[in-house]
């Protein structure tokens, strides 16, 4: 039981280290505007305090950290290019090592776009209901 938890822990943290590589990679001018945006979306959501499912809800609740993050770090992979991602891999590497990297700006876009979200649909459902 021991060695499965430090298993999961293990692979946690190469989840996390391979979505903040995927942070550094999508800021290079090389990837193209489609990587870009995707990866974009995944580093934000993966980051994000906010999951589709909470976590609070038994099983169900995980499965997006567990299934949706890991498939979109892999879609974003193959999208970036080989060169730029052991570049990016590279300064992780390094900027983990100095210290856990943080990224105050990160998290205020990632903050803004949430609250942008919950303002569109409480707009779309006011506007729904006062047109019934």
């Amino acid at each position: 039981m021991e060695a499965a938890i430090e298993k999961w822990q293990a692979g946690t943290k190469r989840l996390k280290a391979e979505a903040y590589t995927l942070y550094l990679a999508y800021r290079d001018p090389r990837v193209p505007w489609y990587a870009k945006v995707f990866a974009a979306l995944v580093v934000g959501y993966a980051f994000s305090p906010i999951d589709l499912i909470p976590d609070f809800i038994p099983i169900v609740g995980y499965l997006d950290d567990l299934i949706l993050v890991p498939a979109g770090i892999a879609i974003a992979l193959q999208m970036i290019p080989p060169q730029v991602m052991e570049e990016a891999r590279d300064r992780a590497q390094e900027m983990m090592a100095a210290g856990r990297p943080v990224n105050r700006y990160v998290a205020l876009v990632v903050l803004s776009l949430w609250l942008g979200l919950a303002t569109l649909a409480v707009a779309i459902v006011v506007r729904v209901v006062g047109a019934s």
